[in-house]
């Protein structure tokens, strides 16, 4: 048999964030061509963009017996091919309706992907690794807002108006790469325990060079055995109430934090900061990189400090860049740190999310649920941050350009939500750190049960 290093196929399964990524950050680079091409106003562009992300919403609620009945590969791989078309298809829209179905489409099938390949990476990873590997989920998804943020200004630099649809076609070769390379991959051989296939959950194991392949079958294959004599294999239960809990409330943290609206909008704040369209564009850039590079560091930290430090670290961080954009637009006072103030914050802000919510929430949540619900577990997790995050895209644009309101009051809203998110970090989320994912579901048992 052939082996396999398990970070190969960590990298492998983690180009499903790079789609989820790109296609968040992509659609930053269309909003002025769209808003003038279909005549929107701020409402109206912000359903547009926010279509994508209602689509997200339902995939995270519909993956989740799919991806138990039908294994983790072979959902990523049907996930990945139709990605592919509906991106192709928004691309060629010849109206405002088509560009919404596809883009709805597309959406759909990222929340599909964005519950499956974290869940996956977890589900293959040894304990002492598994923070890092989870993590790389996210460091393609940070790559990618990076990438999109060059190839729009590139874009929209060599092609101008009609470059957005380039800008959402380019997506189709990601998508391609991905479907092709899964056939590289494994099973989860979590998942092959739970589906009474032992014996290929332990060549798997053996293929991708565990301590202890069999020693591995056996742990999963108790925890599994104990799940169904309490009848596990449903979420909503007394003995998962405290992941559960963690999962909610730390993916509407992640989205209160803002990060999505500021992403998508990164252009837009720029020019209403009084910076022209191509340098809006340019300085987006800037932004991705941040994001980039404390992701990077994150690798270095999340498996030696753990999960609770980064997240309390990154909260007073947060609340420090968030109030500084707040009181930039409440002043209308633009020229701190010789005119560059806003991109600063900005950076700063963006910097201590990489490195504390952007990388943790995804390795956590995948961590904390049982094997007979972890898909479910994911995909609650998923889902309350995209309901979220979909309220925050629509809803930023108006709520942004409303007097009285404004960018003031808006980085203000997501700094108080910071200063409560420090409070329920620290004395609340648990920590996972060098702990199997069959250690760490007895602990969250406990606690649910207290």
């Amino acid at each position: 048999m052939k082996q396999q290093n398990v970070t190969t196929v960590a990298l492998i399964i983690a180009l499903g964030g790079f789609l989820f990524g790109y296609d968040i950050a992509m659609m930053s680079g269309t909003t002025s061509q769209l808003e003038e091409l279909f005549r929107l106003n701020s409402f109206w562009l912000g359903f547009t963009v926010a279509i994508a992300i209602i689509g997200t919403i339902i995939g995270t609620l519909i993956i989740g017996k799919p991806a138990e009945k039908f294994g983790r590969k072979k959902s990523l791989l049907l996930l990945s091919g139709l990605f592919a078309l509906t991106t192709l298809g928004a691309a060629f829209a010849f109206n405002w309706a088509m560009l919404l179905l596809f883009r709805f489409l597309t959406g759909i099938l990222l929340g599909c992907i964005s519950v499956v390949t974290p869940m996956f990476i977890a589900e293959i990873s040894p304990a002492k690794k598994r923070g890092r590997l989870v993590l790389l989920n996210q460091l393609f998804v940070v790559i990618s807002l990076f990438l999109a943020f060059v190839v729009n200004y590139l874009l929209a630099k060599s092609i101008g108006f009609g470059s957005w649809r380039w800008m959402i076609g380019v997506e189709a070769i990601p998508a391609a790469s991905f479907f092709l390379l899964l056939n590289l991959v494994p099973e989860s051989p979590r998942w092959l325990v739970n589906q009474n296939r032992s014996d290929e959950a332990l060549s798997i194991f053996t293929r991708i060079k565990a301590n202890n392949p069999a020693e591995e079958v056996r742990i999963v294959q108790q925890s599994v055995e104990q799940e169904e004599k309490m009848g596990h294999g449903k979420l909503f239960v007394k003995e998962n109430r405290f992941p559960v809990t963690i999962a909610i409330l730390m993916a509407a943290f992640n989205q209160l934090a803002g990060i999505n609206a500021i992403m998508i909008y990164a252009p837009r704040v720029f020019e209403m900061a009084g910076f022209e369209s191509n340098v809006s564009l340019l300085q987006s850039i800037s932004v991705g990189a941040t994001n980039l590079v404390f992701t990077l560091v994150t690798l270095l930290l999340i498996d030696r400090y753990g999960r609770r430090s980064l997240l309390m670290a990154g909260s007073v961080g947060m609340v420090f860049f968030l109030g500084m954009l707040s009181k930039s637009f409440f002043t209308e006072n633009y020229s701190d740190l010789g005119g560059y103030g806003v991109m600063i914050y900005l950076m700063g802000f963006i910097a201590f999310f990489a490195f504390s919510q952007g990388a943790v929430l995804w390795v956590v949540i995948s961590e904390i649920f049982p094997n007979k619900v972890r898909s479910k577990g994911q995909a609650l997790g998923s889902f309350t941050h995209w309901i979220l995050a979909a309220a925050l895209i629509w809803g930023f644009p108006v709520v942004a350009n409303m007097p009285g309101i404004g960018g003031g009051l808006s980085f203000a809203f997501f700094a108080a939500m910071m200063v409560i998110h420090f409070f329920f970090a620290w004395k609340i989320v648990p920590e996972t750190k060098g702990k199997s994912l069959e250690e760490i579901q007895t602990e969250m048992k406990k606690r649910s049960t207290k």
